[in-house]
């Protein structure tokens, strides 16, 4: 998420209402988590450019909340406050 062509990690905390980033930082460790705060139980998340600026942005689906949000990167590995659809 970061851009520097490693794979990092996003996991949903359900139990914490809020998702993880853990950034890749070589040979198979990650730095710890840095987490944003969501709505009710995340269920599920993904990682896709939503806004067109080649980078991706994580969406998250509330399972306990009859929304979504979206978390645009800022892209140095960190994201905006959440918005809500």
């Amino acid at each position: 998420v970061n851009g520097d062509g490693k794979p990092d990690i996003i996991v949903a905390n359900a139990d914490s209402n809020n998702v993880g980033v853990l950034l890749n930082i070589g040979i198979g460790t990650f730095s710890a988590q840095t987490t944003y705060s969501t709505g009710i139980w995340p269920g599920s998340v993904v990682a896709a450019d939503v806004n067109g600026d080649n980078k991706p942005d994580i969406i998250v689906a509330n399972s306990n909340s009859n929304n979504d949000r979206v978390l645009l990167n800022k892209g140095n590995g960190t994201f905006q406050t959440q918005t809500t659809y």
